[in-house]
């Protein structure tokens, strides 16, 4: 399911799941805006559809998403993987006109902020061939003890990505994401069981850290098992070895 040559990427769906996150979704939508302003003169003939899922919002969200240019989806799921769907959903039917094969759909989180070249690296990495491109995610340091940051760092080499599956760092083209039966309704790792299932479709899939994610270091996230769980976990496995 590698790409091919004839399927060069016309349009992009982005989808950005939210769950009150007031309080970091302006620098969210802030970062994305220029991500999606550096594709616009890197790839001028790629058409952008962006989605905000306010899933069962009661802050101020909306009001903030209101205020960038995006498309705006409301639900009551309380779920991240029903809210990927509906966003990949509402992102394509507006990009119905191209074909699938065509499409590239890329996801990151409310309280993440993406680097300008975010998305044009994952083009760039299509066009070498991915259906499929995991990117890496880094807790913001500002939330970290000087001893958790060092050991993030010392732990995460630059230029040897895990592998990990990140939602707030994802891409994969559209049809390998249908064949894949889409982000399940699930409330965490619905983003490891999309890729294990393009996987087991024969997906070409890549990992990079060369558009690295900054997702928020705090410790109870919207997930049970999230990256704040990992967060938390390590924060407190490198609390302990001080003590010991």
């Amino acid at each position: 399911m590698s790409a091919r040559s004839s399927d060069e990427i016309a349009a992009v769906a982005v989808v950005i799941p939210v769950h009150n996150e007031a309080d970091l979704l302006r620098d969210c939508l802030a970062a994305l805006s220029a991500a999606l302003a550096h594709t616009g003169r890197t790839y001028p003939h790629v058409r952008i559809s962006a989605v905000v899922v306010l899933d069962a919002c009661t802050d101020a969200s909306e009001e903030i998403a209101r205020s960038f240019e995006v498309r705006i989806h409301r639900i009551e799921a309380r779920n991240v993987g029903t809210a990927r769907r509906v966003g990949v959903n509402d992102a394509l039917a507006a990009l119905g006109d191209v074909p699938s094969s065509r499409i590239w759909i890329c996801t990151t989180d409310g309280d993440s902020t993406v680097p300008d070249h975010w998305l044009s690296h994952q083009l760039e990495l299509h066009a070498e061939g991915a259906d499929v491109a995991l990117g890496t995610v880094r807790p913001d340091f500002a939330d970290l003890t000087a001893e958790h940051a060092a050991h993030w760092v010392e732990t995460h080499p630059r230029g040897r990505p895990a592998g990990n599956v990140h939602g707030a760092n994802l891409g994969l083209r559209a049809d390998t994401y249908l064949a894949a039966g889409g982000f399940a309704d699930l409330d965490q790792h619905e983003d490891v069981e999309l890729v294990r299932a393009a996987r087991a479709l024969g997906a070409r899939v890549t990992a990079t850290d060369d558009n690295e994610v900054i997702t928020s270091g705090r410790f109870w996230g919207r997930t049970p098992g999230g990256y704040a769980a990992f967060v938390r976990a390590t924060h407190e496995r490198i609390a302990g070895l001080a003590r010991s």
